[in-house]
């Protein structure tokens, strides 16, 4: 078969998405406090192994395939199990393509938990979560199935428009990494520790624009001309610029001052928000839209603390928010010349109906099976870390490293176990300190929880 330019973009639009991934790493990996930086970017890491695998096997002919599918939910698992179907190479690109919107939707759940989920159960919860969360919302959007033309839905009310994910991807991962919060609880001392800050912000900013350059494989990968190309290229640079200024605007005049962790959470705000936007409306509706996203995620990340909901690296605040923003604005800002109009260009209010009735079916259908897969997890072998490990680090207590050549002794990624550093004792006798203030850090008595862990308490 020919290699033609548009299949030659489809392999470089897949790179660009699977590069956005460890880009993502960075992102996550600088908003931790330093002692959490590797297990944070590990969760990234590992979602590329777990989906990657799971996508192989089974999530393709689950999301990809509509034959024999279960109520225009899923399809047949076993269909194209191992893709041993997918003869056509062009398949076989599309499959790789999809592959990398799965992985970085996993990983981006994982913010939300960062600093005391425990990375075995974490590797557990990714291939399930994939398989029965993200493989049927990837096919009942983009696979034939509910919320396609020939869908219930569809047929219903009108398809549903989501070009690259803002029900699949982004609404899907900022709701299940509110459910994992509510199911694990707290960091210690959330809301009233400083030290739960950032320890690296241009590792923060050098993520954004990773997962920035590449957005635009992310978006205009499944481009079907060069004019749709050209529009989504566009957009995916003016929607980002436009969130970026609003989310500063909202910081001058709310704390006094525009910050850097700011500029970079804006630019993926407007990202989120022109995802499933992004080939149907004007460069000057991509503006409306990132401005519109800007603000409501810089007022958003906020609530975590009204609400007391730690949702860490604001995955909620960003990703659930800027997803319902992106999703609902095509009911309004959707252009005729790209299909169906949306309500402010004559279009009357049947899409924005649907985008509304799809946003809220993804958010009870995500938040529901997330619960299903997590709370057996939590239940069964806990989903958080002990006390004692969360306040050595998870990086430490977890992986035997540590990101910096700074704290316990200056030997950063060396191996040490975790008994003896909270005692303070090693096999030759040789007393291991704590840093005061971690020690003061450990209770003397903890809370026994259902899965025999020490519980942490904020």
């Amino acid at each position: 078969m020919e290699l033609t330019a548009g299949l030659v973009w489809l392999l470089v639009a897949a790179a660009l998405v699977l590069f956005m991934t460890p880009g993502l790493a960075f992102f996550y990996g600088g908003m931790t406090r330093a002692k959490s930086a590797l297990n944070m970017m590990m969760m990234s890491f590992v979602a590329i192994g777990t989906v990657g695998i799971v996508w192989v096997l089974w999530g393709a002919s689950m999301a990809t395939s509509n034959e024999d599918n279960f109520f225009q939910i899923f399809a047949n698992p076993f269909s194209h199990f191992g893709l041993h179907n997918f003869t056509d190479p062009a398949d076989l690109l599309k499959v790789g393509y999809a592959a990398t919107f799965a992985i970085i939707t996993v990983a981006l759940i994982s913010g939300a938990v960062a600093d005391r989920a425990k990375f075995s159960a974490w590797v557990i919860f990714t291939p399930i979560w994939a398989t029965l969360v993200y493989a049927p919302m990837a096919f009942m959007v983009w696979g034939g199935g509910l919320f396609s033309k020939d869908g219930w839905f569809g047929q219903t009310f009108a398809p549903v428009i989501d070009f690259a994910g803002g029900t699949v991807v982004h609404i899907n991962a900022g709701i299940a990494g509110l459910i994992l919060v509510l199911v694990i609880g707290n960091r210690k001392g959330f809301g009233k520790d400083p030290n739960h800050r950032p320890h690296n912000i241009p590792f923060v900013m050098l993520g954004a624009a990773i997962l920035w350059f590449g957005w635009f494989g992310f978006n205009a990968g499944a481009a079907a001309t060069v004019e749709q190309a050209g529009l989504i290229w566009v957009n995916t640079l003016a929607a980002p610029a436009a969130a970026m200024l609003g989310w500063l605007a909202v910081e001058r005049f709310r704390d006094g001052h525009p910050t850097s962790l700011g500029a970079a959470s804006g630019v993926v705000a407007g990202l989120v928000a022109i995802t499933p936007a992004c080939a149907n409306v004007s460069p000057l509706g991509a503006i409306i839209l990132g401005v519109v996203a800007g603000v409501a995620s810089a007022l958003a990340v906020g609530l975590k603390f009204k609400f007391g909901y730690d949702d860490s690296l604001d995955v909620v605040g960003v990703h659930l928010v800027s997803g319902v923003v992106g999703t609902v604005a095509i009911g309004f800002l959707a252009t005729p010349s790209q299909g169906t109009a949306g309500l402010f260009y004559g279009g009357g209010s049947t899409q924005l109906v649907a985008q509304v009735l799809a946003a809220l079916f993804s958010i009870v259908f995500t938040a529901v099976m997330t619960f299903i897969i997590a709370f057996p997890i939590h239940k069964l072998m806990g989903f958080r870390v002990s006390q004692e490990q969360e306040v050595v680090g998870v990086d430490l207590s977890l992986h035997a490293e540590t990101a910096y050549e700074f704290g316990l002794s200056g030997r950063g990624g060396s191996f040490q176990p975790l008994h003896e550093i909270i005692t303070g004792k090693t096999l030759g006798g040789e007393a291991v300190q704590l840093p005061a203030e971690d020690i003061a850090g450990v209770p003397q008595h903890g809370k026994q929880t259902a899965a025999g862990k020490e519980s942490v308490e904020a």
